[in-house]
């Protein structure tokens, strides 16, 4: 074994590390500017709002799953970790430059990732692996992705949402993403078409199986496949929400408030449409069952 693997293997904790309140305060330094602009931008957007919640359960499980993080032993793997902090600073160096918010917050994730590596080891990475992965759904969608993608989707939720309505007597009718149901005209707009709901929730499926901590190959796999059609059938009941208001109460409720409430519907929808999978997985999947944690 070498001087510099036995230096750096297994040596004790410092007891009182300055190392790390210069980090916090370089990272600080960084990020704090990102998310003043983040709070003042997008997260204002109804279509990208969900970035906020995304950062408050960033936060609730780095501090509950970091809780033991400086206990853990002093092992640093500097070749990675170096890697890692260069490419997640060059990220922010060309996303704050450049306006490009993509990469800005998506350096995070390597810059955090790099940190742990450099300051901890690989130990501490695993211990925070889900809230570092979590921070994804932070990152907003490329523009060409979301339009493209809108397009798509919007004519096929109004023809399923129209056509279900109609079987159910409705006189209901549509000209592309025109939705005219008696004498009201429903315009799907590119937030009804489901994207940013489907990314919202694909971020509330992956939480909903972390916590539920289950075992098994056939179980995460199943659930994984079927958070986006989850997504999918949640918004069209929210557009078939919003098309009955409507037609009952008239446009200005339709608009008003209970506009919001239909995005409550989709979201109640989308997480009892998880649980009863989820209930129905632990019947039929013997190994689904909660992942036994032992500390040694």
């Amino acid at each position: 074994m070498t001087m510099s693997r036995i230096l750096s293997a297994g040596l004790p904790k410092p007891s009182y590390n300055i190392a790390w309140i210069l980090v916090f305060a370089g990272l600080a330094g960084l990020y704090v500017p990102t998310y003043w602009d983040l709070i003042h931008g997008i997260w204002r957007l109804e279509e990208t709002a969900h970035g906020s919640i995304i950062f408050l359960v960033f936060t609730y499980l780095l501090i509950k799953q970091g809780k033991g993080l400086f206990e853990l032993a002093y092992a640093p793997s500097n070749g990675i970790g170096i890697s890692l902090l260069f490419i997640g600073l060059l990220l922010y160096v060309l996303g704050r430059s450049q306006d490009i918010i993509i990469f800005e917050v998506g350096s995070q994730i390597p810059v955090f990732a790099g940190t742990l590596l450099l300051m901890q080891g690989t130990a501490s990475l695993r211990s925070v692996w889900f809230p570092l992965l979590y921070l994804v759904f932070m990152v907003p969608l490329p523009s060409f992705v979301v339009d493209s993608l809108t397009g798509l989707l919007k004519p096929w939720v109004s023809s399923i949402a129209v056509e279900i309505l109609y079987d159910a007597g409705y006189p209901i009718a549509r000209n592309g993403v025109i939705i005219m149901i008696a004498q009201y005209q429903l315009l799907v707009a590119d937030v009804c078409s489901g994207l940013n709901s489907m990314f919202s929730l694909s971020a509330i499926g992956l939480l909903y199986m972390y916590l539920a901590g289950r075992s098994g190959w056939v179980y995460n796999g199943v659930m994984l496949a079927s958070i986006l059609p989850v997504a999918f059938v949640a918004n069209i009941v929210r557009i078939i929400t919003l098309i009955l208001i409507t037609y009952n109460f008239g446009d200005e409720a339709g608009q008003g408030f209970m506009h919001g409430f239909a995005g409550i519907v989709l979201l109640i929808v989308a997480v009892m449409l998880l649980f009863i999978l989820d209930s129905l997985l632990v019947r039929w999947i013997p190994v689904a069952r909660p992942i036994s944690i032992t500390k040694v």
